[in-house]
């Protein structure tokens, strides 16, 4: 019996073509107003807080033995407006990604961010989308990255703003609870 023809297979790890250059056309602009847009949203949604009725809700707590009184804080309109924006903004968000991604295809941008991980921010936080979003448009274009450096600030900020008003309403809290009598 004769040998079969030997079986030949390519080798997968050579490339046979070279991979296509996934650059914009010169002078694409990456910068689009829904990219701004979903930047705004998380200041929007937080703005709230500053209306709460922190030393109420912390006197309903102190007074009320039950506890039942604090959970008026659920009822207050400036809660209630927290609860509201954080739900529109989150779906606002999703809706800029999407308008943002047919942008930056309309634009020329070859394989832009995809929106779909604007979706992290139930999960992790807006600042996957944004960033990633950033960095591969800088790819593309060679320009972009004041959307990370806007979107890092804006976390720095976040912080620090969290830190502050958590400590103020901690001293009205040790402030109240210092002038009640537990005898």
């Amino acid at each position: 019996m004769t040998d079969p023809a030997p079986y030949s297979q390519p080798d997968p790890y050579t490339r046979q073509s070279p991979a296509a250059q996934l650059t914009a056309p010169p002078g694409t602009d990456p910068s689009t107003p829904w990219i701004w847009l979903i930047l705004l949203v998380p200041i929007v949604q937080t703005l709230p807080i500053f209306f709460i009725d922190w030393t109420g809700y912390i006197e309903a707590s102190i007074a009320d033995p039950t506890g039942l009184s604090a959970g008026a804080l659920l009822f207050s309109p400036a809660y209630i407006a927290l609860f509201v924006l954080g739900w529109v903004g989150t779906a606002l968000m999703i809706w800029f990604a999407y308008l943002d991604w047919r942008e930056l295809q309309r634009r020329g941008v070859p394989q832009p961010f995809h929106w779909a991980w604007i979706f992290l921010t139930f999960v992790v936080s807006f600042a996957v989308y944004t960033i990633g979003r950033a960095v591969v448009a800088h790819r593309r274009t060679g320009t972009g990255l004041s959307v990370m450096w806007a979107t890092i600030g804006l976390i720095v900020a976040g912080f620090i703003v969290g830190i502050v008003v958590a400590a103020v309403i901690v001293q009205q809290a040790i402030e109240l609870v210092s002038t009640v009598p537990f005898s």
